[in-house]
């Protein structure tokens, strides 16, 4: 039957059977030729396919589409420029290469061109570990084989000496006490969230996107529907964060939108893209009143991982928690508490946070503002009390 276009309103669309597959979807444009021309290439596409097979045929960027459609973070992988409006990302670096060409060195090159100045560490999390989930994420979907892809190392050696360089916020653990001293300075419903995430490592993203309904206090368990590998993973509660989400849950099942945390303004925290988003106004404050610098939301991350390694778990153990690990095993039982990870998040300390004066009743201190926040000072007049 092949493809013909089909016009509705202004723009063309394609439409028929090719080898089997059913097609009809816009092409995007007005321009009659243009849209022939995506026809032919989408026929030639579908007949190859069938002839050789998906893993012969399937790009970069369908993978990405596919991968965003997990609802995984994208924002490495196709966004706008602020500087000139221009898309960028990976998505845009790789469109139309398949899956099958790609090499080790196409990904070192397109790392270097697209950050050209950027560390190592910044390297690795804006291209590297992107790439790898859609790699991993097509590989699932039969798009590609499964691949093991090497991220740039440290420089061997003790001999050499930086001079005058800084560290990133948040690319560091800290200490729980020391911690705490900072979720002390900011407003109780931002705290809430940044205590949560150092008790369970999740990214901040994850934490935005939690809604009560996906978490059960009495078994100690929660779930992440949408995370960085685009796979959903179960993850145990400590028993300190027990104590007090109870109030969190009732109020997020009883809104129309279910979200577990909550800004002081009663809105539900917007997902953004990578790093502490919706949090940055809440970390700037508790810097400026604490003194405390060098806290950001991925500093609870890498903090509850050191502190797992300290406390002796198992790295499988640990990657599981942190969801590094996305076997199909793991998978499977997303919604099953396992005993040995609610093992191992208790043996993070809690003394410190356990002081935080909101802690014995979360509910009483929704949308307090802390000391030095404009007019406003509910949690010092609540001490005096």
């Amino acid at each position: 039957m092949g493809l013909k276009l089909t016009k509705r309103g202004k723009t063309y669309y394609i439409r028929g059977t090719v080898a089997g597959h059913s097609v009809y979807e816009t092409t995007g444009t007005r321009d009659k030729d243009l849209a022939d021309a995506i026809r032919i290439r989408k026929e030639r596409r579908l007949e190859e396919q069938n002839a050789r097979g998906l893993k012969a045929v399937a790009t970069f960027d369908e993978a990405a589409e596919s991968y965003a459609d997990t609802g995984a973070p994208t924002r490495f992988i196709l966004g706008v420029r602020k500087t000139d409006g221009v898309m960028s990302g990976l998505a845009v670096r790789f469109k139309g290469m398949k899956l099958a060409d790609i090499k080790q060195a196409d990904l070192d090159k397109a790392a270097r061109e697209l950050y050209p100045s950027a560390s190592r560490e910044t390297l690795i999390r804006q291209v590297y570990t992107p790439f790898v989930a859609i790699w991993n994420h097509a590989a699932r979907k039969e798009m590609c084989d499964a691949r093991v892809w090497e991220r740039p190392r440290k420089p061997k050696g003790t001999n050499v000496v930086r001079l005058a360089t800084t560290t990133r916020s948040g690319t560091a653990p800290v200490e729980y006490d020391y911690a705490a001293r900072f979720v002390a300075a900011m407003s109780p419903d931002p705290a809430m969230l940044m205590t949560f995430l150092f008790f369970t490592g999740l990214r901040p993203i994850e934490a935005f996107a939690l809604r009560a309904e996906d978490v059960n206090v009495d078994k100690q368990w929660f779930v992440v529907r949408s995370s960085k590998t685009g796979q959903p993973r179960g993850v145990p509660l400590h028993s300190f964060l027990c104590g007090w989400l109870p109030a969190l849950v009732e109020r997020g099942l009883s809104a129309e939108d279910g979200a577990l945390f909550r800004t002081p303004r009663g809105e539900p925290y917007g997902i953004v893209q990578d790093g502490g988003g919706g949090l940055k106004t809440a970390i700037k404050g508790a810097r400026k009143r604490s003194g405390i610098t060098d806290i950001s939301p991925y500093t609870a991350r890498h903090t509850v991982s050191t502190g797992l390694v300290v406390a002796g778990v198992h790295p499988h153990i640990k990657d599981q928690i942190l969801g590094h690990a996305a076997d199909d095993m793991s998978r499977h039982y997303t919604n099953v508490p396992q005993a040995p990870l609610i093992e191992a998040i208790n043996k993070l300390p809690f003394g410190a946070f356990a002081k935080l004066p909101w802690v014995d009743a979360p509910a009483d201190w929704f949308g307090k503002l802390a000391e030095g926040t404009g007019k406003r000072t509910d949690l010092e007049d609540r001490r005096k009390a």
